[in-house]
């Protein structure tokens, strides 16, 4: 099976958990340092993008850490604490968990952290959470031919492949350093974006020397030495797990409910889309996403009125909200009012910044959001 072609890989590859995890009694942080650097057959970078693309996984079990200095305020983990999803809260900290594939109707992974564990089990069309701090469980029975997988995407697959779509003539792609990463041998590919509006500086995607698989993932920020993204194999095995690994056993005094399917019509999940004739995307909920430009310095546009984060167009985010009268929203909407406003010949709003990306949310009711920098997003605004 091709690991850039099948989505269902590309997202239980390696999920990245919730919460500042601790393995071993040691910070997962340090497991990021790289060895010798091993001696390994030339490749040209048209090889090992080929290598890439024709990469094929039927099994896998590891450990993964994945880490993200955004720079960003404290309303990065606002959205998770808000909607109860802790993979939502992955903005900032270091995060490890435990992960198993064993085809696209069999994954699992496991959330780690200092208070407890959650974990996901997809066997065929049985999907099931449990969460050890509160001994719940919850299940839900998929539809012919539908995938799920966390609502977080960053793994090394994923990311690899998103990067590797953004590829154009303004991307500089070459062969970087050979590295050990969970003790195994590896290339990197290296792809520079030259567009000077894109706050990406470098992506690095170290790739598996026998199984090309990526094993590690790192975007650095343009100005800094120091990955603001990065997510990591620390320990993997190719090997395709027993079936045993994706069978869900409740412990003893669990409570188990079904999940209530709120993926809107047709049982489609978010955030799919149908993609019209202009370019624009057309979500189930039926609100409307399209975007400006292309490669690095894509802008993403769309309402934010159909969230319930305004009031309307040219109201603007909702800042007088009570925390829990209307639920997460709420909550998020509160913490939106107090990001700095900005306004110039498209309008009036508030910016969210941080190391890779900017976000702003304009008073008549649009959240624009890319890898760019601000004035980038004033652009689109006004077009």
């Amino acid at each position: 099976m091709s690991v850039l072609k099948n989505r269902a890989v590309l997202r239980w590859l390696v999920p990245v958990a919730a919460g500042v995890a601790v393995i071993g009694g040691g910070a997962a942080v340090g497991t990021f340092a790289a060895g010798a650097e091993p001696a390994l057959p030339p490749r040209t970078a048209a090889q090992l993008l080929n290598d890439l693309r024709t990469s094929r996984l039927d099994g896998l079990s590891g450990t993964v850490v994945q880490r993200a200095d955004l720079g960003l305020p404290p309303i990065a983990g606002l959205a998770g604490a808000a909607s109860g999803n802790e993979l939502a809260s992955l903005l900032t900290g270091t995060h490890t968990l435990r992960v198993w594939y064993g085809g696209p109707d069999r994954q699992r992974l496991a959330l780690v952290d200092t208070l407890g564990e959650q974990d996901m089990v997809r066997n065929g069309q049985d999907v099931w959470t449990w969460n050890s701090r509160t001994n719940t469980a919850s299940h839900r029975k998929l539809a012919a031919g539908e995938a799920t997988a966390p609502s977080a995407p960053a793994t090394p697959a994923d990311a690899a492949d998103r990067a590797l779509e953004a590829i154009d003539p303004t991307t500089a792609v070459t062969v970087g350093r050979s590295a050990r990463v969970a003790g195994r041998d590896a290339y990197e590919l290296v792809l520079t974006p030259r567009d000077p509006d894109s706050l990406v500086h470098q992506v690095r995607i170290a790739l598996d020397a026998k199984q090309h698989v990526p094993l590690r993932f790192e975007v650095l920020a343009d100005g800094g030495g120091r990955p603001a993204f990065e997510v990591a194999f620390t320990q993997v095995d190719f090997r395709t797990p027993d079936a045993d690994q994706f069978r869900f056993n409740p412990p003893p005094g669990v409570s188990v409910s079904e999940a209530t399917d709120e993926r809107g019509p047709a049982g489609k999940q978010f955030p799919d889309t149908d993609r019209r004739p202009d370019g624009q995307t057309v979500r189930p909920d039926g609100q409307n996403v399209r975007t400006v430009g292309t490669g690095w310095t894509t802008v993403l546009v769309a309402r934010l009125d159909a969230a319930g984060l305004t009031d309307g167009p040219k109201t603007g985010p909702k800042t007088d909200a009570k925390p829990g009268a209307q639920g997460g929203a709420d909550v998020v909407a509160q913490a939106l009012g107090g990001l700095p406003k900005v306004s110039g010949d498209w309008g009036s709003g508030r910016l969210l910044s941080g190391k890779l990306f900017s976000v702003l949310i304009t008073d008549d009711g649009r959240v624009l959001a890319g890898l760019v920098t601000p004035e980038r997003l004033y652009q689109a605004a006004k077009g």
